[in-house]
């Protein structure tokens, strides 16, 4: 290994070494018998000297990192734009109730059909307080099923954030997002309404489901779902199914 690698202190304790080496064996046998032995040199111990290569390959190994450092200075790491996050991902899957209302409006016919017998007024005569528990089910809904979905256990699929909605954007994000989820055949969505003071869309949206031949149950969403500020719903599956 070259003395380069090594620090300048490093040099000087292998010339030292060395130093004491040869001095030893000097004294094992002097030029003159008659004259007086000179007094025995301490060599190092074997600890001694392995310590020292140790601290020597320590150094070696730091100044391998600082080149490696000075090499990969101003380098930046890419970003694979290729790849989506799941925070991205999950936002992708949520649309807004705006979007839900211009797609409703572009689609026509279906989500206005499940929408067009849902009467306003009675669902603001039975109005629900802000921190109510909400809970609907069909007698023909098994209450196993009903009891999974009250305990959060039944997977929703779509969802729709209605806060700061009109009535009439509600209505129709509502009525979009269960028209989407009748196309796909799934069963489960949840629906965003918030608390409120007056809680008016929670009492709306409370009483327009119960008033859709299309949902099974529903019931207000665990803690992790959004609590009393939101629904979730299980709905029927398409007659496409058999059933």
């Amino acid at each position: 290994m070259s003395n380069s690698l090594f620090s300048k202190e490093m040099q000087d304790q292998l010339k030292e070494l060395k130093g004491q080496l040869s001095k030893g064996r000097d004294t094992n046998s002097p030029e003159d018998e008659n004259q007086k032995p000179t007094e025995p040199v301490s060599l190092p111990t074997q600890k001694q000297v392995n310590k020292t290569v140790k601290q020597m390959a320590s150094e070696h190994i730091d100044d391998d990192k600082v080149l490696f450092m000075q090499a990969m200075h101003g380098v930046n790491q890419l970003e694979d734009k290729n790849v989506r996050s799941p925070a991205n991902a999950s936002k992708a899957g949520k649309p807004d109730a705006t979007t839900l209302s211009k797609r409703a409006a572009a689609q026509g016919s279906e989500a206005s059909d499940l929408g067009a017998g849902l009467s306003d007024m009675q669902a603001l005569l039975n109005p629900v307080a802000a921190e109510a528990y909400l809970s609907y089910k069909q007698p023909t809904l098994q209450n196993k099923i009903f009891d999974q979905l009250k305990k959060g256990k039944l997977r929703w699929y779509d969802a729709v954030d209605i806060h700061g909605c009109t009535i009439e954007e509600a209505r129709v994000a509502m009525t979009q997002l269960l028209s989407q989820a009748k196309q796909k055949n799934e069963t489960m969505v949840k629906i965003v309404h918030g608390k409120g003071s007056e809680a008016i869309l929670k009492t709306c949206v409370n009483g327009w489901l119960r008033q859709l031949p299309e949902v099974l149950a529903f019931c207000s969403a665990p803690p992790k779902d959004g609590g009393n500020g939101a629904v979730l719903v299980l709905l029927k599956k398409s007659k496409a199914d058999g059933e």
